[in-house]
């Protein structure tokens, strides 16, 4: 027996809640929302790009932490039902990393955090729609989408398709037009500045 919502739960009783499944979940208006698995190239990038940042952090002592599939408490209004998240890197404050670690509650970012990163799969218009919209009104400074695969749709990655990294960086409350690299570009990015990865040597770690 799985075990089922009755009421909607907030975000900290969500992230709580355990349906007997093993499964994974965001929140939508209250109610947690099965996702599919990933494939094994898409969770290959995942965890090598993730790792990755996080020793760049490390070695040139910036204040970031990376980490893996954490939830992001989205934006609501008064009244509204909580809704989140599942993305596949974020990128905490290493200042609220460190609160997190003297607290019992499940480490997730409740505030906004500085980055957030998504490897696009068949339901590329969630990262390059939905989430792009949501993270903008979350205030997310920066979001970058890796589309490895090309899945994207030609508006956002150019006929013929070809794997594109897309960067989209808060100014004010709305994003600037994204930044899009591919092959040999070196990615331009704020958080991370100066670091040396090109767009293929990202691709790369799907493989």
């Amino acid at each position: 027996m799985y075990a089922t919502v009755t009421q909607p739960l907030t975000f900290e009783e969500f992230l709580a809640w355990d349906d007997g499944s093993g499964r994974e979940f965001e929140l939508l208006d209250g109610i947690p929302v099965p996702l599919s698995e990933p494939n094994a190239n898409h969770e290959d990038l995942i965890e090598r790009l993730c790792a990755y940042l996080e020793n760049h952090c490390q070695e040139n002592d910036l204040p970031y932490v990376s980490r893996q599939s954490k939830q992001v408490r989205l934006k609501t209004v008064p009244g509204e039902k909580e809704k989140s998240r599942k993305a596949d890197i974020v990128i905490f404050a290493r200042e609220e990393w460190q609160k997190m670690k003297t607290s019992s509650s499940s480490a997730a970012a409740y505030i906004p955090p500085p980055g957030i990163i998504e490897v696009v799969s068949n339901n590329w218009k969630d990262d390059y729609l939905t989430k792009l919209a949501e993270y903008e009104d979350l205030g997310v400074f920066e979001y970058i989408i890796v589309d490895y695969a090309a899945f994207g749709g030609i508006r956002f990655i150019g006929s013929p398709k070809q794997p594109t990294i897309t960067i989209y960086q808060l100014e004010g409350a709305e994003y600037l037009p994204p930044k899009v690299f591919r092959g040999q570009d070196r990615i331009d990015s704020r958080l991370f500045p100066n670091i040396p990865l090109t767009a293929e040597q990202i691709f790369a770690m799907s493989r």
